[in-house]
């Protein structure tokens, strides 16, 4: 008797794991069949394949190779599916600035084109941490930072992509699978001399800087990343052609088509000197509000302006060779920064945000006025020396050294009045300027 149950629950048992897994594979089917669909329907809508080289060409600097681009277009268009572009993110810097987002407008633009995209988080790399540029090994990151990092990067890459055509992956959902076998196996598609081609490697072997054989592995993982995804792209900055490359080489072993390595320009900062980057002061944050952004934009240096239209913004290559014509034709610089202020202030704000911003700039900057809607801090003091540390709290300032020097440069001013000395006395409702683009109220909460 309870032998006969036991066959019959477990018959019954059986049935419904098998009923359970049959489901489960029928959604995962649908989702399949809808995320088909919804590519199908954005390739049949696809330019031709000059237009879209033209496209994905403005502003680049290199393509290996573009005749291997002009094939993958065609068989895109001829087979009716979107290619696949890969950005790899490493999460130890989450602050995203107009020359990280250098290649994530790329990207947007070949999303509009009708291609796909997946990020690919670092989570699994990052707790070696990427050594290009770096002088020394770097510290590896906790778990803890490497998801929180990671979070705040995607809140901030979806300012620039197109949230229904991105997919983001953590590359730690293949790379801890891996076993010691197959570490193995990765190890041996290259050797220690191509390595040590890379001009960081090989600046620390030359000055007996020690290189930690972990660190080898990052462009192999990066690599191995590639592989996962049988990309056809991958896109990064020219800093990254070593491990992009090795992405080629990967796939070619293990017997997939090669992607193709599109290498992004550095963007230079506000200084038009340096690669832009928040530790200089140099940069243009997404995350910055509109009238910052604005202003910032407007001083970018001249012979930088075809840069930014090129690599901050959406403008179709013909319409920037009209603007090249434009400044060669003689027509002021600074109408045309307007142009471009407006044009990448719009790209992270809203309409309503850039018409403020733009009145704001007007009566700060062209008017030389007070503007209104500016920051309030609460007076907790009689003299500015009394309110520095709020001022550098609040990230009005940078550092009290620097407040200093603005100060014997004539680059703070009281209510319009420049002032001399932090012992200045200041009351409620009066107006500091700091520099040339930051206000700060003061008023009295009780």
């Amino acid at each position: 008797m309870y032998l006969s149950s036991f066959r019959n629950n477990g018959r019954e048992f059986f049935i419904f794991i098998k009923f359970n897994i049959i489901k489960k594979l029928y959604n995962i089917i649908l989702i399949e069949l809808a995320y088909i669909k919804k590519y199908k329907r954005s390739v049949k809508d696809m330019k031709t394949v000059e237009e879209q080289l033209k496209i994905i060409k403005k502003g680049v600097e290199l393509i290996v190779s573009e005749e291997e681009l002009r094939l993958k277009l065609e068989k895109s268009i001829k087979d009716n599916k979107p290619l696949t572009i890969k950005l790899g993110l490493d999460p130890s810097a989450p602050d995203i600035h107009l020359g990280h987002a250098v290649v994530l407008r790329k990207i947007k633009q070949m999303q509009d084109l009708g291609h796909k995209s997946v990020i690919v988080i670092g989570d699994f790399t990052g707790k070696i941490g990427d050594p290009t540029g770096k002088a020394k090994g770097r510290k590896a990151l906790s778990d803890e930072e490497v998801l929180k990092n990671a979070e705040t990067y995607k809140k901030q890459i979806f300012k620039v992509l197109d949230k229904d055509k991105t997919e983001v992956k953590f590359n730690s959902t293949w790379l801890s699978k891996l076993n010691f076998d197959a570490v193995l196996k990765l190890a041996g598609t290259t050797t220690v001399a191509r390595m040590l081609e890379r001009d960081d490697f090989q600046k620390r072997y030359k000055n007996n800087v020690p290189i930690g054989i972990h660190e080898f592995f990052y462009p192999l993982m990066q690599a191995y990343d590639s592989v996962e995804l049988e990309a056809d792209i991958e896109l990064g900055g020219t800093d990254q052609t070593f491990n992009i490359l090795m992405g080629r080489t990967l796939q070619k072993t293990r017997g997939q088509e090669q992607q193709i390595a599109i290498f992004m320009p550095i963007l230079e900062g506000l200084d038009g000197i340096e690669k832009m980057s928040k530790s200089l002061g140099n940069y243009i944050g997404v995350n910055e509000e509109a009238n910052v952004m604005f202003k910032k934009v407007m001083e970018v240096p001249d012979n930088l302006i075809i840069k930014y239209f090129e690599l901050a913004t959406d403008v179709h290559p013909d319409e920037i060779n009209k603007i090249k014509e434009r400044l060669n034709n003689g027509e002021n610089p600074r109408d045309i920064k307007l142009e471009l202020s407006k044009i990448i202030t719009a790209l992270y704000h809203t309409e309503e945000e850039l018409e403020e911003a733009i009145e704001f700039y007007n009566t700060a900057f062209s008017k030389k006025a007070i503007p209104d809607n500016i920051p309030e801090l609460n007076l907790k003091g009689d003299t500015i020396r009394d309110i520095l540390d709020d001022l550098l709290k609040e990230k009005f300032i940078p550092s009290k050294k620097e407040f200093n020097r603005l100060i014997k440069q004539d680059g703070i001013q009281l209510n319009g009045e420049k002032i001399k000395e932090l012992d200045t006395n200041i009351n409620e409702n009066d107006v500091l300027k700091i520099g040339k683009k930051k206000f700060v109220k003061f008023i009295n909460i009780n």
